[in-house]
């Protein structure tokens, strides 16, 4: 199988041309036409990733996050960043991202984590460009019936296994309109706001983001990893879908870099 077999499938899907100017999805590490036996998902190229990679055989290791994605200058081994990269090549891997483009494609990584919730009759919460544009970042949706918005949290905690969420004051004791954005989504806050959510759900919140809900809405950080880790069953059912005896798995060594203390 041509890498370029597997990536085909996956921008057909999220075409590159939909992902930030900032992004650095596609191929990083490899070209289009080496063969490979099997591919391995995740989502951060990490160095036990790669160990993971070589131990079972995987010719390219498919992220969600970009492992390059500010400019490197030398290949010294003083980052991981470097280290993943030199090793790659240095062992034939190829390494592929698929980020900001899986975000934003029509029933990208919020549609996918919102179904997980149990979210419904889900629409973009923002749209790139214009009213009219098919993709953009964050949904908006409803739940079947009113949920005490505690009791929900709770639910999303236990669902995606978050160590904690941080909130800000329950405005609504109930919730049932549900905005969400996976990965960083802190500049959706007034989108939600408008939406008429009565909780947004995202990551990467600061100080300030909770002030932002203006007591009208609450907002949860649930974990930039904990909402992002759906890419990995999203990619998985891309490719599988097209390609059902390509050698597939999903890395047991993608995990999660922040570590609570309960």
């Amino acid at each position: 199988m041509k890498i370029r077999d597997i990536t085909d499938l996956i921008e057909s899907y999220a075409p590159l041309s939909y992902q930030e100017s900032y992004d650095n999805s596609g191929l990083i590490v490899g070209h289009p036409d080496d063969e490979v036996e099997s591919a391995l998902l995740c989502v951060d190229a990490t160095e036990s990733v790669l160990d993971e990679a070589e131990a079972v055989g995987a010719g390219v290791v498919i992220s969600h996050h970009p492992i390059i994605f500010h400019p490197i200058k030398h290949l010294t081994g003083s980052s991981y960043v470097e280290r993943v990269v030199e090793r790659a090549i240095r062992k034939g891997i190829a390494l592929y991202a698929c980020h900001t483009n899986l975000d934003s494609t029509p029933g990208g990584m919020s549609f996918r984590l919102a179904s997980q919730l149990g979210i419904e009759h889900l629409e973009l919460l923002v749209r790139n460009g214009n009213e009219n544009a098919p993709n953009g970042f964050g949904v908006i949706g409803s739940l079947p019936a009113p949920v005490a918005t505690i009791e929900f949290l709770q639910s999303v905690k236990e669902r995606l296994q978050i160590g904690a969420i941080r909130h800000s004051p329950i405005v609504r004791p109930e919730s049932q309109r549900i905005a969400l954005c996976t990965g960083a989504g802190a500049s959706l806050i007034a989108a939600a706001r408008a939406a008429d959510a009565d909780l947004y759900l995202a990551a990467d919140f600061r100080y300030n983001d909770f002030l932002d809900a203006e007591g009208e809405i609450t907002v949860a950080d649930i974990g930039h990893f904990e909402s992002e880790y759906c890419a990995i069953d999203l990619l998985y059912e891309i490719i599988r879908k097209k390609i059902p005896t390509f050698a597939l798995r999903k890395s047991r060594n993608s995990r999660n870099p922040i570590n609570y203390l309960v």
